[in-house]
């Protein structure tokens, strides 16, 4: 098991920067994968960005080059840091983790990107 705290979401203009971070409550050494999702009112939740154990990353398309996913295991965090925001990346955040599995996720926060 994991708790999983998000931080970081804000307002921000079109073409701003934003950091978001995950702190999870246990090492997150072995953690075969961790990621953030987004989603917005009456759509499914969809995935950002995920990076495994190994450190490999992946990307939804639209945020490749703009956003990147990295971890600290020393803080047992991992962060998103998003570059040229538009108004569509307009959501909520969440944090995941898949252990063995199962999957645990976060409370969420918001970004919102105005034009």
């Amino acid at each position: 098991q994991v708790q999983l705290v998000e931080s970081g979401g804000g307002l921000v203009q079109a073409g701003g920067s934003l950091r978001l971070s995950c702190a999870a409550s246990r090492s997150i050494f072995s953690i075969h994968a961790m990621g953030w999702y987004r989603q917005t009112p009456g759509k499914q939740r969809e995935l950002v960005a995920t990076i495994t154990n190994l450190g490999n990353t992946n990307y939804k398309d639209s945020v490749k080059g703009r956003f990147g996913i990295s971890r600290d295991i020393a803080k047992k965090t991992i962060y998103l840091q998003m570059n040229s925001l538009k108004p569509v990346d307009t959501a909520v955040y969440y944090c995941n983790a898949d252990i063995g599995g199962s999957e645990y996720w976060g409370q969420g926060t918001q970004v919102t990107v105005s034009s």
